[in-house]
């Protein structure tokens, strides 16, 4: 099964697993809210609409929190899953959202525009390591000036020992919050399709990008907050 097709399996019951899934789901989130809000809010502001990029957006639940946080937001989600993203557009419709969907893989070509923020969750994981460092350049040059890149992620340990008490705290975590045998068998036939990167690499592919101000926001064993920002003109 491919990994577009493996999540469109799951797209109706996708959101109500992540928190289960995902330890510390509020701050994970929460963190990349915060990261990618300000310019968001300087673009209010001055009285021009916030434009949003969402790379591997899903169900859009970090575009959801995002417009929550900040209103008067536009959002471009992009995803392979089809499924998932009608989900996520009828989320965005019932609160009101401007959002346009666009079905396309991680690889194609980004959305024509600039933004003011990209964001990412759980998603860029799934490219290999030059394929990350492709799009994070990709994602850089379509910024505008002062506009973050925020990427909500799975990452691998910076060593094999570190990889496997990652998952290990990870497994005792998940069945803390509910997660049963079954539910963490199928996350990991998910997870064959992922190809994680440490956090240190990660970050230091968008200073290659161009990007300034980067660091990590936040990190909890394998789920890290990381990002920087586009220099002002």
């Amino acid at each position: 099964m491919s990994v577009t097709a493996a999540f469109d399996a799951v797209a109706g019951s996708y959101d109500q697993a992540r928190r289960r899934l995902v330890p510390r789901f509020d701050d994970f989130y929460g963190t990349a809210v915060e990261v990618a809000a300000p310019p968001l809010r300087t673009a209010l502001a001055s009285g021009r609409t916030p434009e949003v990029l969402d790379l591997g957006a899903g169900t859009g639940l970090l575009s959801l929190l995002l417009t929550a946080a900040v209103p008067g937001v536009r959002v471009t989600l992009l995803d392979g899953a089809s499924r998932m993203l009608a989900v996520a557009a009828e989320g965005l419709a019932a609160r009101g959202v401007a959002h346009r969907t666009v079905v396309g893989d991680l690889t194609d070509p980004l959305p024509a525009g600039r933004y003011d923020a990209v964001v990412s969750a759980l998603a860029i994981h799934h490219l290999d390591d030059e394929g990350k460092r492709t799009l994070y350049r990709r994602a850089a040059a379509v910024l505008l000036p002062g506009g973050v890149f925020v990427n909500a992620e799975q990452v691998a340990g910076p060593t094999p020992e570190l990889d496997r008490r990652y998952d290990e705290v990870w497994v005792a975590q998940a069945g803390a919050l509910g997660s049963d045998d079954a539910e963490i068998a199928a996350a990991r036939e998910r997870m064959r399709h992922d190809r994680p990167a440490p956090v240190a690499d990660q970050c230091g592919w968008l200073v290659e990008a161009g990007l300034v101000d980067v660091d990590c926001f936040f990190k909890a064993w394998r789920f890290a907050v990381f990002g920087g920002r586009c220099a002002s003109a």
